[in-house]
């Protein structure tokens, strides 16, 4: 299954287009970056009728396939302080809970804070197929 490929910009994620043509990736990093950081940035993901949702939210009817970025919430929300970072942690287990349903057997999960208002968040999956998948994002951390 090929995907879109997002890379991480400085603000946000960028597709790449060369020569008219969109690269194209088949891993699931464009959905992992989309799960973790493409929600409205004024959904907390902790209310189920919450009306600030993302908008294809409305149409899905199975609630772990409902796309709601707790993970950027938080990282707009919270202090950037090591206390927090399992709080991340369990937002990150949290938007991907879908992969188990869908690709994974299991996820692996850490945060960890590399430079000032900084996060760096690790990803593992390994893939029903046996295959393994290895993803990091490094995110500003800026609550206000």
């Amino acid at each position: 299954m090929s995907d879109v490929l997002l890379t991480q910009g400085l603000d946000g994620g960028e597709i790449t287009v060369a020569n008219g043509v969109v690269e194209l990736d088949d891993s699931p990093f464009t959905a992992i970056y989309i799960s973790l950081f493409g929600g409205n940035l004024d959904d907390s993901g902790d209310t189920d009728g919450d009306p600030l949702q993302y908008w294809g939210n409305y149409s899905e009817t199975d609630p772990v396939r409902q796309l709601r970025s707790k993970t950027q919430y938080l990282l707009i929300g919270l202090p950037a302080i090591p206390a927090n970072l399992i709080r991340i942690e369990e937002a990150v287990a949290s938007d991907l809970e879908w992969l188990k349903s869908d690709i994974a057997d299991s996820i692996a999960i850490s945060a960890t804070l590399p430079a000032r208002s900084t996060v760096r968040i690790s990803v593992g999956i390994l893939g029903r197929s046996g295959q393994e998948f290895h993803f990091e994002f490094r995110r500003p951390w800026s609550a206000g």
